[in-house]
């Protein structure tokens, strides 16, 4: 793969997938899309994707797949397709081409995938992302990365084009492993320092005071930058909506029932996240969290 530009496909046009498709489309590539709801496509299509009919489809036509979908379930039914229909993306994939997912699903389904590759001639990667809707917007997402090295390496270009940083954590499932990991702390992050604030407030004091303090200590982190802010003033647009990030923590906990690993202050969080999931109406960002304590 030497060629500075490649077919690419790309499915799940969402909220990260939008601008990611946007930029590979900015540098050159010649991309194929497929979204459930194709009306979604039309931004990208506007800009010079192709619109494919199935995920199969996408697939064929790509010598790189790139899948970023909110959940298993829905990546399971967008590669093995429906039943009777053989539909799915694997089936187009030819052999020697390379197909990444930059959802976020476990380990286990990781590697599931890459055994399903393998059997076709496929090289797969799980590479899932950080960054937010701006990171990929601004093409400065963080790709974690597990598979082979040499297949890491031949799409170094293409990832580029999206990421400003990639590492190459172990065999596949590592990179779903270490996003779990990181999204467990990011989740307990928020939830303390919406704990924090809720006690400022209740004490009278003004909430930006303690983020202030905050960023000139040892606690000082980017949640403080990005989300401390918007927390104290109950504005929760979604850059990582609250309902994927509950579903990563319920990865999280099955990962480390799986691996026989206690994870109390995981657990206790993920029930505050429930709470706000469940009595929301509309879609927020996970920072919302903060609204358990300004009900």
């Amino acid at each position: 793969m030497s060629n500075p530009s490649w077919k690419i496909g790309f499915i799940g046009l969402g909220l990260m997938g939008r601008p990611m498709s946007l930029n590979l489309l900015k540098a050159g590539h010649s991309v194929t899309v497929w979204n459930r709801t194709a009306s979604r496509a039309s931004e990208v299509v506007a800009a010079g994707a192709k619109l494919a009919k199935t995920p199969r489809a996408a697939a064929a036509a790509a010598d790189i797949l790139f899948t970023i979908v909110s959940d298993p379930p829905a990546l399971e039914e967008i590669l093995w397709g429906h039943e009777g229909k053989d539909d799915g993306a694997l089936a187009g994939l030819g052999p020697g081409s390379v197909y990444v997912d930059s959802s976020t699903i476990s380990p286990v389904m990781a590697r599931r995938i890459s055994a399903a590759c393998s059997e076709r001639n496929v090289r797969f990667l799980d590479a899932p992302v950080t960054g937010g809707d701006w990171g990929a917007r601004e093409g400065n997402l963080v790709f974690m990365i597990g598979g082979e090295a040499e297949t890491l390496r031949s799409i170094e270009p293409v990832l580029g084009v999206m990421g400003k940083k990639w590492f190459h954590l172990g065999p596949n499932g590592a990179g779903q492993t270490i996003k779990l990991a990181m999204n467990g702390i990011l989740a307990l992050q928020v939830d303390a320092m919406a704990e924090a604030l809720a006690v400022v407030k209740k004490a009278g004091l003004v909430e930006e005071q303690l983020i202030e303090v905050m960023q000139s200590s040892m606690a000082r982190s980017g949640l403080l930058d990005l989300k401390a802010p918007l927390m104290a003033k109950g504005e929760y647009k979604p850059s990582f909506p609250l309902r994927l990030m509950h579903k990563d923590l319920g990865l999280l906990l099955d990962l480390a029932n799986q691996l026989g690993v206690a994870l109390p202050a995981t657990a206790a969080a993920r029930e505050v996240y429930s709470y706000v999931k469940g009595e929301a109406t509309e879609d927020l960002d996970y920072s919302a969290v903060m609204r358990f304590w300004k009900r």
